[in-house]
């Protein structure tokens, strides 16, 4: 599958001793060997009393195993020595976030800054990960790129150097003076695709959406999609509202798969279906296609993200096509106006583009 197949070329690309400095084991991988977080690895190497002694003693032993040594030399050295930037990501099997981290290598090293790409699974705290970061590698700033982003101003402010969340909706809770973004607009877009499926003549409209408590853009879609069908008379149904799994990836083909199958079983009746990605909108493709149902004749199919293949897959996919380069070109141009104090803080939303194909039909 597609997703598969960018998971092992971006994992290669983690691992490769070329253009990206990966070059030893850092606290994080420590603390993904040992199966607890950062700030746990952390307490053990410094001895600190707020420790199991069994855990301690595990991740002591893991640290020995591999010959890791804490880099304290470089956390003794001032960080205006180092020109190091880390993209933190958080969603590896997302081929969305491909193109923009093509962007992020060209123009980091455009600056003659060294570049480092930091894989954070689903289950890490992304602020803990590159706080530790921050330590190892003498960072002058970050990119967050996906994820669920729900952190206090308190969290945040754990972290001493400048910072860009990119492509992560913020909902009301965040206060903007906190930190930069980049994205789109998660609710007004999503808005727009569920309205032109009601304008269709779509009442019975399914959405894969993301866990209860996302507060990003999981979230800001989902709301997006509540208030296209308010507009347009349409009672919401709880019964067609499918949460993606936890277990699998998110936003991936097999999530979209797997519920969408789980949907069709339940006999609940719909004639759309929309997914938080063009991922998830193919893996739904391939659950009606096994179900002996057609694409869009019983079942239109939208999705969210402009990927290629949804261009490419056939039928080709109704989507909200972001602007996916220049998202991550103005990432990076506001990390390095904060680093150079030219800014305190910045956010700019792009427009995205309803990208209508094949997938969608109208029932009036």
């Amino acid at each position: 599958m597609l997703s598969d197949l960018f998971k092992n070329t971006l994992l290669s690309y983690l691992t490769c001793k070329g253009k990206v400095e990966m070059e030893r084991l850092t606290i994080i991988d420590i603390a993904k060997l040992c199966g607890v977080g950062v700030t746990t690895v952390s307490r053990a190497i410094n001895n600190h009393p707020d420790i199991n002694e069994e855990t301690k003693a595990m991740v002591m032993k893991v640290i020995k195993e591999n010959h890791y040594v804490p880099n304290n030399s470089a956390r003794n050295l001032k960080r205006s020595d180092s020109k190091t930037i880390a993209v933190l990501i958080k969603g590896i099997s997302n081929p969305f976030f491909s193109p923009m981290i093509k962007v992020f290598e060209k123009e980091i090293q455009r600056k003659k800054y060294s570049f480092i790409l930091q894989r954070v699974d689903e289950n890490q705290d992304e602020i803990e990960v590159a706080i530790e970061l921050e330590k190892e590698k003498r960072l002058k700033g970050i990119v967050f790129l996906g994820g669920l982003f729900s952190h206090s101003q308190e969290k945040l402010q754990q972290l001493t150097v400048p910072f860009v969340l990119s492509t992560i909706g913020m909902t009301e809770e965040f206060d903007l003076s906190n930190y930069s973004s980049v994205s789109v607009d998660d609710f007004s877009e999503s808005y727009k695709i569920v309205d032109y499926l009601c304008n269709l003549g779509h009442e019975k409209i399914a959405v894969i959406t993301a866990p209860e408590d996302d507060v990003s853009i999981g979230k800001l879609r989902y709301e997006g999609y509540k208030k296209a069908l308010s507009g347009h008379g349409i009672a919401y149904n709880e019964r067609l509202v499918r949460r993606m799994k936890e277990d699998i990836d998110s936003y991936s083909m097999e999530n979209g798969y797997t519920v969408t199958k789980e949907l069709l079983e339940s006999e609940e009746e719909f004639t759309a279906i929309f997914t938080l990605s063009d991922s998830m909108a193919i893996g739904a493709c391939k659950a009606i296609f096994e179900a002996g149902k057609r694409v869009p004749e019983d079942y239109s199919v939208a999705g969210y993200d402009g990927l290629d293949i949804s261009f490419y897959y056939n039928p080709s996919i109704t989507t909200i096509k972001q602007p996916v380069v220049e998202i991550a070109e103005a990432s990076i141009k506001i990390l390095f106006d904060l680093i150079n104090k030219k800014v305190n803080h910045a956010h700019q939303i792009f427009p995205a583009e309803l990208i209508v194909r094949e997938s969608t039909r109208s029932i009036l």
